[in-house]
């Protein structure tokens, strides 16, 4: 302290700002509950649909559900715009983001579930946001049956559950911004370093785990011509079914589900602190937040 009085704290310069994530206001919240409410009665409706309703009828109403989630999807972009102001440097990351993302998945098709892209979507929902990052997982999904030609009934519950990973990293405790948990008796901050990749590595893998299980909940249902021990019964109590469910999982999908997971912990540790370093640095210096101000020019 100086003889005339503390002396004012110089501003901090760009490379020592924290990247704080795209903040959710109460029209995110609200346009992301809706479209989680969508997903969840798409999933979900068959479990409880009477024996009588004509069941397999609704096989191939994937596009009609594709055309309600669209909208939503922009929904949830205009309504992050209007609460925090979104520019084009978010969108350009946005595009990115995505790119980066559909070009990785491609990589592993078809061999024993291996898919590099979860770890990318994982670690970018975490910097970001949940709310950019469920826009990125559905979009990343999008843009992947695109240029891998995966276009069917199943794509829209593929961009739906790859939003729900994406949001979930971003939803993570001791995130940039939050006041995170209590890391020691009286302290409380942001994760870092080897604990946050190991929490990343942690939900990454059970987040593999689940994407598999959901997207089998949007096929099974729809096998119930197969008349075997884990077919889907219409009009039984949802107990049975979901025992049969779990069945279905374990004996069709788990050779998938685990290699993914394995794959996504193995990149999460190896390549995580470079690619969190890189994002942060890339949504430091874009400053979303940001407000612009103007001044006279001095004379």
């Amino acid at each position: 302290m100086s003889p005339d009085g503390p002396r004012p704290e110089a501003p901090r310069p760009a490379a020592t700002r924290r990247a704080r994530p795209i903040r959710l206001g109460p029209r995110s919240i609200g346009a992301l509950a809706l479209v989680s409410a969508v997903g969840v009665v798409a999933f979900g409706w068959p479990l409880i649909a009477s024996g009588d309703s004509g069941l397999s009828a609704h096989a191939q109403d994937a596009p009609w559900l594709f055309a309600a989630l669209l909208p939503l999807l922009l929904a949830v972009v205009v309504a992050t715009i209007a609460d925090v102001g979104l520019d084009a440097k978010a969108i350009a990351m946005l595009g990115v983001l995505a790119a980066a993302g559909a070009a990785l998945r491609p990589l592993g098709a078809g061999t024993a579930g291996i898919e590099p892209m979860f770890f990318l979507m994982v670690l970018s929902g975490r910097v970001l946001g949940p709310g950019f990052g469920f826009v990125l997982g559905a979009v990343s999904m999008f843009a992947s049956a695109l240029l891998t030609g995966g276009v069917g009934p199943w794509m829209p519950f593929q961009m739906l559950s790859m939003g729900w990973v994406c949001m979930g990293a971003g939803l993570l405790p001791g995130a940039d911004g939050s006041p995170g948990p209590r890391l020691r008796p009286g302290r409380g901050g942001p994760i870092r370093g080897r604990r946050e990749l190991w929490l990343l590595a942690a939900y990454g893998a059970v987040s593999s785990v689940l994407y598999g299980t959901v997207m089998n909940l949007q096929g099974w249902p729809y096998l119930g011509g197969l008349a075997t021990g884990v077919s889907f019964v219409p009009g039984d109590p949802v107990g049975e079914n979901l025992g049969r469910f779990v069945a279905y999982c374990l004996a069709t999908s788990l050779g998938w589900d685990l290699p993914r997971a394995v794959v996504t912990v193995l990149l999460s540790l190896a390549l995580g602190p470079a690619v969190l370093k890189a994002l942060r640095r890339a949504t430091r210096r874009a400053a979303f937040e940001a407000q612009v101000t103007f001044e006279e020019p001095r004379a």
